[in-house]
């Protein structure tokens, strides 16, 4: 009996195609990153004499009480539903959208409650819009 010597396979792992596919993430990565430059400018402004600005309009404020239930300049809604909310918004401002509309909420009040009150301006299209706050209380 004659035995022959079987050619031996090699037992370690081929990295070439894994360091093609690393350098092309990292080419891929080096092309598509975007480099922003942040620029700020100095103005000083011009100063004008002259007639003061007409008056700012008169904003829409929403009340929202810790029960999550709202109020539109002062007068109360019959519930909570986003329907009752957009319609009394839509009387309120005559359709004039570009007022002010300012949210005062409960501390204590939902987020969806604010949320569906952020929600029904967008919804109008109501592009000024601010949140009510206080200062904290120093000890």
């Amino acid at each position: 009996m004659q035995f022959r010597r079987q050619a031996k396979e090699q037992d370690g792992v081929n990295l070439t195609p894994l360091i093609d596919v690393v350098f092309l993430l990292l080419i891929f990565f080096m092309v598509s990153t975007t480099f922003t430059k942040e620029s700020h400018l100095e103005l000083n402004l011009p100063e004008a004499a002259g007639p003061e600005a007409r008056e700012a309009p008169r904003s829409v404020e929403v009340l929202i009480n810790a029960d999550g239930s709202y109020s539109v300049d002062g007068r109360a809604l019959i519930n909570k539903k986003l329907t009752t909310l957009k319609s009394a918004l839509s009387e309120v401002s005559a359709d004039e959208y570009n007022r002010p509309l300012v949210i005062t909420a409960d501390a204590t009040a939902e987020h969806q409650a604010v949320v569906r009150a952020m929600d029904a301006a967008g919804q109008l299209g109501f592009v000024n819009l601010s949140i009510t706050t206080r200062q904290p209380e120093e000890n």
